[in-house]
């Protein structure tokens, strides 16, 4: 059989997440609790106005889940660490055949790390695949949804931190990550970016998400953050991205076409420099679901970007610092499951 991960753009069945537990997520009072919950139940809800949305609740959250969620929202009860469905679940891709595949990498808290808990996390995975009804797909690759974005055709972004990360993966090099990203992708082409942003490589984040730094809205087209504000770390760093982006090709042997996403004015919060980006969107049947930041005019330019790059969908913004406050994004917390043709 062979394996080949959709573009994100490509028709889908559903969309996956994960309800927050208790944690760092829900945070140590209620008020905290109801901003995770809320942020949460917001994205479920932007993302059925165009298709189904499947959201896995932790035993002990079924009360508070039905409370945020409206009942079209199915749910499904499975112990949880955390809520970062992109990270935790499967990667859905399809076999030559037409039928559903889901790959269950290796999770072990983004590196082992030692604030995360990944025993129940590591478990996601293989629940969601039964769930789905899809084949599953195993691989001892640590690695993670958000660290990986597709055109559809055999490119794959992926970061040097990430995959080859010594947390995740030790004992590997660059040549047996292709080789698995082949194997399990479909990928006959890795383009490789050095890092992510400031705040992901410091203790609470990831170690270099691709998705917090660039994405495929089309083949030989790849959407970036772009950090305008020599004040801000990530002024260098995303044109460091830039660069490598700039001498690199696809699959097809295309030179890429690079669209800037400007980031919000907004330079830090409580914990320093932001990691606010538009990147971190969710496609959806007809739709496009993009963070917010309370900045209309950053908001609306975004918007309109993404309407671009993505025609003939609505582009709808949902408030997401919340989200980024805990560690992510739109795109961290949802999976889309792809239509079997």
């Amino acid at each position: 059989m062979t394996w080949l991960m959709p573009a994100e753009s490509a028709p889908q069945d559903r969309v996956w997440m994960a309800f927050p537990v208790a944690g760092y997520t829900l945070g140590s009072n209620a008020e905290s609790a109801d901003e995770a919950r809320r942020t949460w139940a917001a994205v479920a809800h932007a993302a059925l106005d165009f298709e189904p949305v499947t959201m896995v609740v932790d035993p002990a959250e079924m009360g508070m889940a039905r409370r945020y969620l409206s009942a079209e929202i199915e749910v499904i009860e499975a112990p949880l660490d955390d809520a970062w469905m992109r990270d935790i679940g499967p990667t859905f891709v399809l076999g030559d055949d037409g039928q559903l595949g889901a790959v269950d990498w290796t999770f072990n808290g983004w590196g082992a790390q030692d604030w995360a808990r990944w025993g129940r996390d590591a478990e996601i995975g293989r629940i969601v695949t039964a769930a789905s009804g899809a084949t599953g797909i195993s691989s001892v690759l640590v690695n993670e949804g958000g660290g990986i974005h597709v055109d559809g055709r055999g490119t794959v972004l992926a970061t040097h931190t990430v995959q080859l990360d010594p947390g995740r993966n030790p004992y590997v090099d660059q040549a047996r990550v292709e080789a698995e990203f082949a194997r399990t992708l479909g990928a006959t082409h890795v383009v490789w970016l050095p890092r992510g942003l400031t705040r992901d490589q410091e203790r609470y984040g990831t170690r270099g998400h691709v998705d917090m730094v660039a994405a495929i809205p089309s083949p030989g087209t790849v959407l970036i953050h772009a950090q305008n504000d020599p004040a801000h770390p990530d002024y260098a760093v995303t044109r460091q991205l830039r660069a490598v982006l700039a001498e690199s090709a696809d699959a097809a042997g295309r030179a890429v076409t690079i669209v800037d996403l400007p980031a919000p004015a907004a330079l830090t919060d409580k914990d320093g420099f932001v990691d606010y980006n538009y990147v971190n969107h969710l496609v959806v049947n007809g739709g496009v679901i993009a963070c917010g930041f309370g900045e209309e005019r950053a908001d609306q330019a975004a918007r309109e970007i993404l309407a671009r790059a993505y025609p003939g969908r609505s582009v709808v913004t949902v408030e997401a610092r919340p989200l980024f406050a805990r560690g992510g994004g739109i795109h961290c917390i949802t999976q889309q499951q792809p239509s079997v043709s």
